[in-house]
C-alpha cells in the first residue's frame, strides 16, 4: 500500500539573527562605523575610506554585513542626489 502524503503545512517563523560585529580596525568595522552615522554614507563614502571598488562595496553591503553578520541596511534615495546607506536602528 503506498503511504498516505502529509497534507499538514508548517509554517516556518524567522529566526531572529544576532549581530555579529566585524572584528576592530577592520574594514568591515570601518563600514559598519560610516553606516552608522545618522547621515549614513555613499558609496563614494565607502570607496573612500575602504579603497574598495564598487562591486566590492555593494557585496559587502548585501552579503558579508547583510546575510552573514544580520544586519539590516537600508538605501534612501533624495531626489537629485546619490544613494545613502544606513544600518537600520531596531525598533
Amino acid at each position: 500500500m503506498a503511504k498516505k502524503k502529509s497534507t499538514k503545512i508548517e509554517t516556518i517563523k524567522p529566526v531572529k539573527q544576532k549581530v555579529k560585529e566585524p572584528a576592530k580596525g577592520s574594514k568591515l568595522a570601518l563600514v559598519v562605523a560610516l553606516l552608522s552615522r545618522p547621515e549614513g554614507a555613499t558609496l563614494e563614502d565607502v570607496i573612500a575610506a575602504t579603497g574598495w571598488q564598487v562591486h566590492t562595496v555593494r557585496s559587502a553591503l548585501s552579503h558579508a554585513l547583510g546575510k552573514k553578520r544580520g544586519y539590516q541596511i537600508v538605501s534612501d534615495k533624495p531626489k537629485g542626489e546619490q544613494r545613502i546607506y544606513k544600518i537600520a536602528q531596531e525598533a
